[in-house]
């Protein structure tokens, strides 16, 4: 009986955190992308051949993490479930353990950027619902199927193809629900200031506009009354389709009282003829490129601020319905 209701208990709170943890990640794939690219890189699992297959790997286990929990819940194939989801979680343990131990990867991104947790503490997290994955293996024979076994089947199968839905219009958008310290409606110079009782670094830091000859021009974009920045985090792996749509829409803004500030990360040896060979000559501008990164999951995509707050984000791909007052 003791077995019977700790597994129930266990198999809502593994189900829902699966959900959950997949959900948020699910809304922005890119930034686990991201994760796994850091992961993997020399200075620490020096996996560095794994790095151009960090999207598809990150897509397949962010649907297989929030199908999973669903399965749990609705109890659709409950042995391939439970030791698919220790299998899953043996590996967040592993990764966990890795970052508090050598103190490599910050911030794993198991909540995305939903909720940060420290290496300690999702790694006692981790070990916590191994436990509860520990009972439900024990008490596999209580789960059954929420109310029939075709329902279930059914539940699963709209929750895969939901998954899929949501990853696709993700990457050929914007995420669509932002948990960064850029969200629309975010005042920048507010981010950039120290959150009493927060961490020890501001939600927004290593933002800049860099130029060559005039220093620093964050200050002065953020004091106009109309900005649009146009961000490549990466010049060279830029698409030259998606820096037509964008110098088309800075055009129209440029033509409606715009500042128009061009970021990238990328150093550019020949600057006026490149400005030249995009039609983009606005003023360009250095920035780190994981605060560009950060600040939007495309590359090129475009924001618009007054007076210092973000009023819109928008990926190369919606170039055409940018808002402009």
């Amino acid at each position: 009986m003791i077995l019977k209701l700790l597994t129930h208990v266990s198999r809502i709170l593994v189900g829902l955190l699966f959900i959950y943890s997949g959900f948020v990640k699910l809304v922005d794939p890119i930034g686990s992308q991201y994760k796994f690219q850091e992961y993997f890189s020399e200075g620490v699992l020096n996996m560095e051949f794994l790095i151009p297959y960090t999207l598809p790997f990150s897509i397949l286990l962010i649907v297989v993490e929030l199908v999973l929990g669903v399965m749990l819940l609705v109890g659709y194939k409950p042995k391939l479930t439970v030791w698919s989801l220790f299998s899953l979680n043996l590996v967040f343990l592993f990764l966990t353990w890795y970052s508090y131990t050598y103190n490599k990867v910050t911030d794993c991104g198991c909540f995305g950027d939903a909720l940060k947790l420290t290496p300690k503490e999702t790694f006692y997290k981790n070990v916590v619902f191994m436990i509860f994955i520990i009972i439900l293996i024990v008490g596999l024979k209580y789960i059954k199927p929420l109310i029939s076994n075709k329902i279930s089947t059914v539940i699963t199968y709209t929750s895969l193809l939901f998954s899929l839905i949501i990853v696709y219009h993700v990457l050929n958008h914007l995420p669509i629900i932002d948990f960064r310290a850029y969200a629309i409606g975010t005042n920048i110079s507010e981010g950039m200031k120290y959150q009493e009782g927060g961490d020890d670094v501001p939600p927004i830091h290593d933002f800049m506009i860099e130029t060559d000859d005039d220093g620093d021009q964050l200050e002065s974009m953020l004091a106009k009354e109309k900005a649009m920045l146009v961000l490549m985090y990466n010049f060279d792996k830029t698409e030259k389709e998606g820096i037509a749509a964008v110098s088309k829409a800075a055009a129209d803004a440029k033509a409606k009282g715009y500042k128009i500030y061009v970021l990238t990360a990328s150093y550019i040896e020949d600057l006026a003829a490149t400005q030249k060979e995009f039609n983009l000559p606005y003023t360009f501008g250095f920035c780190d490129e994981t605060a560009l990164k950060t600040v939007i999951r495309a590359n090129p995509g475009i924001v618009t601020v007054e007076k210092g707050i973000i009023v819109g984000k928008w990926n190369w791909t919606d170039a055409e319905d940018v808002i402009l007052k």
